[in-house]
């Protein structure tokens, strides 16, 4: 895993240029990027969480072509992270008059005012990819079978174990893992993944070292990897004196270089303490490579340019006064109103498929990860 407080440095760095830039009238990679398209269509908005994730960057690009191809401009902010500042961001690009917002929410539940704003605007809000909870005012949501993602990371924990075909018995330990509490898909990834281990937890071959079991207990916030190191380091040193960890169910892959960071540091990785399965999410660059290399064990790929042209042309479709296409109208209720959504299917990936799944559809270049 990269250096932390280097990453933190080089974030605050950019962050300190995107705010110098804007005073000075200009656009920053850091902070937002308006593009130059013909404005055939108008401007939409396009908020994201953070330029500190591999895969929000991709996003923020993919989004922007698909938008560009359709004839609108964009303004495309990050928010570092920071809901308030987000909050500030979709504000801004309000008050510019955007004809539409795509907004990935860093906080699900810290949108309603301005959101609010955007109804009395008359500018419709795709949700991306993270519902933003509490409020009506949400027309779409574009995202994956996330209950999927938790259960292709949990059937391949059980399979690999070789509990699923029974040719196991257990015991074997394990430690859960899930994402920021603040996040709604958390819920989710999580859900679908005890489904499929929680008979196993309950008939005792796996066995939870930690006892950490409930969501609460197990959340990361931020989705952070320091902070998944971290209590990967404390779990190790409280629960694992004699025992080894069989298995760990990471809802995603910077979460899991955290973790795999923790184990090699407990002398996991050697001949004699073989690495435990670690899952992951997102097929981040990083964590392609560490499960080419034998470490990280696999991740669920979801293929961020069909998420980009799914709320591209709910935009499109919206702005046109015709009807979005959805395939889900009841999973998605966000506390104020059940939002209809389209939902993509994810990919289980490890060292048997990576190939095939992301060089040779183009996600990836082969030079990316070797």
């Amino acid at each position: 895993m990269r250096n932390r407080r280097a990453a933190l440095a080089a974030i605050a760095g950019a962050a300190s240029l995107a705010l110098t830039l804007s005073a000075c009238g200009q656009n920053s990679e850091g902070g937002s990027n308006e593009s130059d398209g013909d404005a055939k269509g108008g401007t939409i908005g396009i908020a994201m969480p953070t330029k500190s994730s591999e895969r929000w960057i991709a996003d923020g690009k993919n989004v922007v072509t698909e938008l560009e191809s359709k004839g609108y401009k964009t303004k495309l902010v990050y928010g570092e992270d920071d809901p308030d500042q987000q909050v500030s961001q979709v504000e801004n690009l309000i008050t510019q008059g955007v004809k539409a917002l795509i907004v990935a929410a860093i906080d699900n539940k810290s949108m309603n005012n301005v959101l609010q704003q955007a109804k009395d605007a008359n500018i419709p809000v795709i949700s991306y990819d993270r519902l933003i909870l509490g409020t009506q005012n949400v027309d779409y949501y574009a995202s994956f079978d996330n209950e999927k993602v938790g259960e292709l990371q949990g059937t391949y924990i059980v399979e690999k174990l070789g509990l699923k075909d029974g040719s196991k018995k257990g015991p074997f330990n394990i430690e859960l893992f899930a994402g920021s509490n603040d996040d709604n898909n958390t819920r989710y990834f999580f859900g679908g993944a005890m489904k499929v281990l929680q008979p196993y937890i309950d008939k005792k071959q796996l066995v939870v070292g930690s006892k950490q079991t409930k969501l609460n207990q197990v959340t990361t916030l931020r989705w952070d990897g320091g902070t998944a190191q971290k209590r990967m380091d404390d779990i190790l040193t409280s629960a694992y004196k004699r025992e080894r960890v069989d298995a760990v169910l990471s809802p995603y892959d910077g979460i899991s270089i955290g973790i795999l960071s923790a184990l090699k540091s407990d002398d996991y990785g050697s001949k004699s303490k073989p690495l435990p399965i670690v899952t992951g999410q997102d097929a981040e660059v990083a964590s392609v490579k560490s499960i080419i290399a034998g470490q990280q064990s696999m991740s669920v790929f979801k293929d961020l340019r069909k998420l980009a042209k799914v709320s591209s042309n709910m935009v499109d479709a919206l702005l046109k006064d015709k009807k979005p296409e959805v395939n889900d109208t009841k999973t998605y209720d966000n506390g104020a109103k059940v939002v209809p959504a389209y939902l993509l299917e994810p990919v289980a990936v490890d060292k048997s498929n990576y190939q095939k799944e992301l060089i040779d559809s183009g996600y990836l270049k082969e030079s990316d990860v070797k």
